[in-house]
């Protein structure tokens, strides 16, 4: 909800939960405008890898379960509730998560 111009704040306990179209999951998307989006992306029940080119540079910080995130031609990351990485734009991923699996991110 937007409180004034710029000011937007959501809540991840509402239900402001959709599905999320390019990998699956739910989001509840805090901000998409000016070439960036924010918000938390969650899989509640188990999935199979992902496989995700990433449209934008990703910066995101764990919340909830594990991941292996496999970058094509470059490494593997191993990440857990409280790390924080970012993946440029372009990278070839393949998710492998945890389930439940909760993340803040950013693309930019």
């Amino acid at each position: 909800m937007e409180l004034h111009p710029g000011v937007i704040v959501s809540s991840v306990l509402d239900d402001g939960w959709e599905p999320d179209p390019e990998v699956g999951g739910e989001m509840n998307l805090l901000y998409g405008g000016d070439g960036i989006e924010a918000g938390v992306s969650r899989f509640i029940e188990p999935v199979g890898p992902i496989r995700w080119t990433l449209s934008a540079k990703e910066t995101f910080y764990v919340l909830e379960g594990t991941a292996r995130v496999e970058i094509a031609g470059g490494p593997t990351l191993e990440v857990k509730a409280g790390d924080m990485a970012t993946i440029p734009k372009g990278a070839e991923t393949t998710w492998h998560l945890t389930t439940p699996f909760k993340d803040f991110y950013v693309l930019s």
